[in-house]
């Protein structure tokens, strides 16, 4: 009998012909498919679970580095800023991986409380690995895309049971704490949206550490230890990836672009601009654009 796994390769395959980000008929549910490697691509990842089917990859959320392949998934539980690396793909042998969205109520209705499940707060990422029924629930959800009017019955439920299992592992609790209201992960994820859309104003740490209810100290500790960062590393990351967007898509001067983002200082915003992404802006942004240039179609 074939296994799971090449079942799962197979029904990709037949939907997914080049590469690129695809996203699906199914709420949530996109495709990636790479055929090389890649440079490192910095975002901001959104609450997710990313299975990798074919291949590898690497994140890296501040200093921290994770590394998954396709016996893994990755568990993003909060927006978070992170660059990301495919460092296993080819023509014959693409990069493959299937990545589930979800919010905290999808959460909440796949929970069901453990005696003596710990709140404790943990980081908002981490790799585990992946089971037969998480695989096979993967497949079903797949193969509802040659059945779309079943979509909106059937859809909620396999990914209902897909996190259903996510949450039933022995990490589990680590993405049940964000959906739980009153738990100082709950508080913390709430000031991360807040800095997210308020990436350019000045960071007022007391305030936000009175809005999560905490000590500055307390509220300093549980961020970092769920982000992997300071608060104001986090909004530096955001504000950067930012401006690197605004130079690249709608063609800012640097200077222009880091006033955009919140920076009083172009010099400053030079500097840490360079030790983020290796290059000064105006360098960085040319050599962003002969590498889109050179880019050929994945199936040529």
């Amino acid at each position: 009998m074939e296994n799971p796994q090449s079942q799962l390769l197979q029904l990709i395959e037949k939907h997914i012909k080049i590469d690129g980000t695809h996203e699906t008929k199914i709420d949530h549910l996109s495709i990636i498919r790479a055929s090389t490697l890649t440079e490192p691509l910095h975002s901001i990842i959104d609450p997710s679970v990313c299975f990798i089917v074919q291949g590898a990859k690497i994140v890296m959320l501040g200093e921290e580095i994770f590394r998954y392949n396709s016996s893994q998934y990755l568990i993003t539980s909060v927006h978070l800023p992170i660059s990301g690396k495919i460092t296993d793909a080819s023509k014959d042998n693409p990069y493959y991986c299937i990545r589930l969205g979800f919010t905290t109520e999808q959460i909440l209705e796949a929970v069901t409380q453990k005696e003596g499940d710990s709140l404790l707060p943990k980081r908002a990422m981490l790799v585990n690995k992946t089971t037969p029924d998480m695989t096979d629930a993967l497949s079903r959800l797949l193969k509802l895309l040659d059945s779309p009017k079943d979509i909106s019955v059937l859809a909620p439920l396999y990914q209902k049971e897909i996190l259903y299992r996510i949450l039933q592992t022995e990490d589990g609790y680590q993405m049940k704490q964000y959906a739980i209201l009153g738990s100082h992960s709950q508080s913390i994820k709430e000031v991360i949206q807040v800095i997210n859309h308020n990436y350019a104003k000045p960071l007022r740490i007391e305030e936000l550490a009175k809005s999560a209810n905490m000590s500055v100290s307390s509220f300093h500790h549980y961020f970092k230890l769920i982000t992997g960062m300071s608060p104001l590393q986090f909004q530096k990351v955001i504000r950067l990836q930012e401006a690197r967007r605004l130079l690249l898509s709608e063609g800012l001067e640097a200077a222009e672009a880091a006033f955009q983002v919140g920076y009083e200082s172009p010099s400053q915003f030079s500097r840490e601009y360079s030790k983020l992404f290796g290059l000064p802006p105006k360098s960085d942004v040319r050599q962003l654009q002969i590498n889109l240039s050179n880019r050929r179609p994945a199936n040529v």
